[in-house]
């Protein structure tokens, strides 16, 4: 694995994890319902951000998962998202993977009520979820993409259904949406069904960096 043994991974201020995805994601842009930063760095510098946080719609995919837990309540604070990821070209080959298991590790350790992480892949503008794979998470889902437009300014925003920007003359872009799920509890059950990995280039849904193959 060469030097990917020697990052460090420990919790960082939102607002140093924040202006590195601003800098360093395909995006530019953060997600404001992150709530856990974690910095990947090298040699002292900071090469990566992660960023955990609930899912902009909760109860929509509170269902994926049958916890332990009968109590609605409970549930809620069951599941996080990563919905944030952003890498410098300063960390070598398979950093994200390895980021992302000794994350889940400290999450798994310091907040045990953590049952399970939800992740999606932008296979519209970014990749396949290559690093989910190879990290232990289940694809559970492939769709059209049907939330990231085409600005007329060449700029790119997803629509949802509270969005008020104005979508005139916006484009939708051609794609898809990987939906991934990492079981922290393994006594948890998947109320989806699991899909194989080789479903992603039989319905023409690879990326990597971008580039569809």
């Amino acid at each position: 694995m060469g030097r990917v043994k020697d990052i460090v991974i420990k919790v960082i201020p939102s607002k140093v994890a924040n202006a590195f995805v601003k800098k360093n994601h395909y995006s530019g842009k953060v997600v404001n319902n992150s709530v856990l930063h974690f910095g990947c760095f090298l040699d002292g510098q900071l090469g990566g951000v992660l960023q955990y946080g609930n899912p902009i719609d909760k109860r929509n995919v509170l269902g994926l998962v049958k916890t332990t837990n009968k109590g609605y309540n409970e549930k809620w604070n069951e599941m996080l998202e990563l919905n944030r990821m952003a890498f410098s070209d300063i960390l070598p080959k398979n950093s994200e993977s390895r980021s992302i298991s000794v994350t889940i590790k400290l999450i798994k350790k310091n907040a045990p009520h953590v049952k399970w992480v939800l992740s999606f892949a932008d296979g519209t503008q970014c990749g396949d979820g290559t690093m989910y794979r190879a990290s232990g998470f289940k694809l559970t889902a492939i769709n059209k993409n049907s939330t990231i437009y085409r600005l007329a300014n060449g700029g790119t925003i997803a629509k949802h259904g509270t969005s008020k920007a104005n979508f005139n003359g916006a484009k939708k872009l051609k794609g898809f949406q990987l939906r991934y799920i990492y079981l922290i509890d393994k006594s948890c059950e998947l109320t989806c069904p699991i899909l194989p990995f080789s479903k992603i280039d039989e319905i023409g849904a690879g990326m990597y960096k971008g580039v569809k193959h």
